[in-house]
């Protein structure tokens, strides 16, 4: 979750198709709210180090494996589901999430402002309308991650007031709290898409005095190597079988692109 999430709809560009994804055993919810933070899956806007390596539209296809990935990964995990949205919804979103616009600004504020709303007892309704809601234990997952499989259902947030997942990239792929309302004091002002921004929050939380739950450490997909190593990892991902099938032309194409 270092990376940049600007951007949105421009000229004829479509977003890559999101599906329903594998089926997911029933389990016990860990938390009362979920949420997903992502971009719309654009060509040129997402996953742009991928891009020499693969076309524009083909590392588009990759991000919507990986966030289709993740939206089945943590399907149960509570009885509310938020998409915290940059770009336009549409029918490319599965059906049972709610929309939350992301906020302008940089990442640290955007994570603050998703939060602040939640806490708010925001909850969008039927056909556009909104009634309050508590929000209760809210946990928040990046799209990087198309592996996640059962990392998050040990998520202890009764016993803890907050949990953190590191990346191995430095950043951290998964933010939880007991109480959101927290969430902007310990977010806002955290130096992010560094190397030091996992150490950096972990220490906010800790300076906080929050008793925080340690996850899984995981791997972001940035670099074409962190596609392949994730791809070959977890060959059962959606985010793999469309790895396996791009992978054999993409650097073909690139290159001959790049030539013309």
């Amino acid at each position: 979750m270092t990376g940049s999430m600007t951007g949105s709809m421009t000229g004829s560009m479509t977003a890559a198709v999101i599906g329903a994804g594998p089926a997911v055993v029933q389990r016990t919810p860990v938390a009362d709210t979920v949420v997903v933070i992502a971009k719309q899956p654009l060509p040129g806007k997402v996953k742009t180090r991928l891009i020499g390596e693969f076309s524009p539209h083909e590392a588009a296809e990759l991000a919507g494996e990986a966030l289709n990935d993740t939206l089945a990964a943590v399907d149960g995990l509570a009885p509310r589901r938020v998409l915290l949205l940059d770009g336009d919804p549409g029918e490319w979103i599965p059906t049972g999430w709610q929309i939350l616009q992301q906020s302008q600004g940089d990442l640290d504020e955007r994570l603050s402002a998703g939060f602040d709303a939640i806490a708010a007892g925001w909850n969008a309704g039927p056909y556009g309308s909104t009634r309050h809601v508590a929000p209760g234990r809210v946990v928040l997952v990046g799209m990087d991650t198309p592996q996640l499989s059962g990392e998050l259902d040990r998520l202890d947030l009764r016993n803890h007031d907050c949990a953190l997942g590191l990346a191995e990239d430095g950043g951290f792929w998964a933010i939880a709290f007991a109480d959101a309302s927290v969430a902007r004091s310990v977010i806002a002002g955290v130096p992010m898409s560094r190397p030091d921004t996992g150490a950096e929050q972990l220490c906010r939380l800790r300076q906080a005095g929050l008793r925080v739950q340690r996850l899984p450490v995981l791997r972001d997909v940035d670099e074409p190597a962190d596609a392949r190593a994730i791809a070959l990892g977890h060959p059962h991902t959606r985010f793999a079988r469309r790895w396996r099938a791009l992978a054999g032309s993409s650097t073909g194409a690139a290159q001959t692109g790049a030539a013309q």
